[in-house]
């Protein structure tokens, strides 16, 4: 049966996290500006799509959308004492490497009946400078399948915030646009899905054209 919402102790968790660290790393740190929170459903089944530059895109991502976001991590991850629970709390189901999609999307689609909203990066890997030029009809097939609405995501600035050889990040200035949410695709024919994915890619790469 699906749920409405995550686990109440993935909420405790995510808005502790989300209070404590991100949101003020953020708001003093990067001087983050939000467009279009408003258009973010606060319960049911959500697909998150977005652009990929960074490493820091998933906490700010769901920082952003005032909900926790469940995204995929290393199988590897989910054997190492601790951060295994905790990323667990916080929505991350394990993906091994070199998995088909198929493993992938079944993962996700258990996220998203037990009430997570999932987060896909729309290219499926990093760009250089935010754009999406490529687009996979992953999340598409995912929204098919799950019958979950999709809110596509624009980051704008995440590219610079680690230069290639840091480990410190810079303090850069991102934007983020939040934009309507799409219904999700009613085929999961491959055509169909590739065209609705351009469809979506477009719409991210316009709110990213907007700057800043």
């Amino acid at each position: 049966m699906n749920r409405s919402r995550e686990p109440l102790i993935s909420l405790a968790l995510y808005h502790a996290f989300k209070w404590s660290v991100v949101s003020p790393m953020l708001h003093a740190y990067f001087r983050v500006r939000i467009h279009g929170a408003e258009n973010v459903p606060q319960s049911g089944p959500l697909l998150v799509i977005s652009n990929h530059a960074s490493y820091f895109d998933p906490p700010i991502v769901s920082n952003c959308v005032l909900r926790p976001v469940a995204y995929m991590a290393k199988e590897e991850l989910f054997h190492i004492p601790v951060l295994a629970q905790a990323i667990k709390l916080y929505g991350a189901y394990p993906v091994s490497r070199g998995a088909a999609d198929r493993t992938a999307i079944r993962s996700a689609l258990e996220c998203i009946n037990n009430g997570w909203a999932v987060g896909v990066f729309l290219q499926g890997t990093r760009t250089p400078d935010g754009r999406i030029t490529d687009p996979k009809r992953g999340a598409a097939l995912l929204a098919a399948k799950a019958k979950a609405p999709i809110l596509p995501v624009s980051l704008w600035g995440t590219e610079g915030i680690l230069q290639k050889g840091s480990t410190m990040p810079r303090a850069v200035p991102i934007t983020v646009r939040i934009g309507q949410v799409i219904d999700a695709p009613t085929s999961t024919n491959k055509e169909e899905l590739q065209a609705f994915t351009q469809k979506c890619a477009e719409v991210i790469n316009q709110m990213h054209d907007l700057g800043r």
